[in-house]
């Protein structure tokens, strides 16, 4: 297998990409959608303004891995590698995508747009949502402690079927909080 050091990868299209283990790599402006990832590894590495829509993670292994300004849809992340996953998504679009059973205790979705995105099961301990746009967000059966929504817009959880001790919300979040019970605020 290849292994990529400490290199910088511009512009690439998902033709130009090679299968490998990439170690503290950056990938700035690339098109990798529908690219099927598999037998490849990153650590250290961080996606600027990238295209990975569709892509194909399964058994790929991500750790401490940044993603800025890019757009991610339908990726099946609970099929990756689950091994020290750690994220951090910032200004990205994350619609359609799948962290189903995931352990990402303080990852970062800061100023996403997350879409009908699934955390079902998800250990999200710690996780900063700040900023993000969770419209059809599913938490079932989610660990949210210390989970940080303040300024987040249209999440919807349910504070029986989740775990939120700790958990920080503003005053716009409550209706996410209680729509369940048809409580009206304001």
């Amino acid at each position: 297998m290849t292994y990529f050091s400490d290199q910088v990868f511009q512009n690439l299209q998902a033709s130009d990409f090679q299968t490998g283990e990439y170690e503290g790599c950056t990938f700035t402006g690339c098109t990798f959608s529908n690219l099927n990832f598999h037998g490849c590894s990153f650590e250290n590495c961080s996606f600027k303004n990238c295209d990975l829509s569709n892509s194909k993670v399964s058994g790929v292994s991500f750790r401490q891995i940044k993603f800025e300004g890019c757009k991610i849809l339908g990726v099946h992340f609970n099929a990756a590698n689950p091994f020290l996953l750690e994220f951090n998504f910032q200004n990205s679009q994350l619609d359609y995508c799948n962290f189903f059973n995931l352990q990402l205790k303080k990852s970062l979705f800061k100023n996403c747009r997350m879409r009908e995105v699934d955390f079902s099961q998800a250990d999200l301990t710690g996780c900063d949502f700040q900023g993000s746009d969770l419209m059809g967000v599913v938490f079932d059966r989610s660990n949210l402690e210390k989970a940080d929504f303040r300024e987040a817009q249209n999440y919807r959880l349910d504070p029986e079927t989740n775990r939120i001790k700790g958990a920080r919300f503003d005053l716009e979040g409550l209706p996410g909080l209680l729509g369940k019970w048809g409580i009206k605020i304001g």
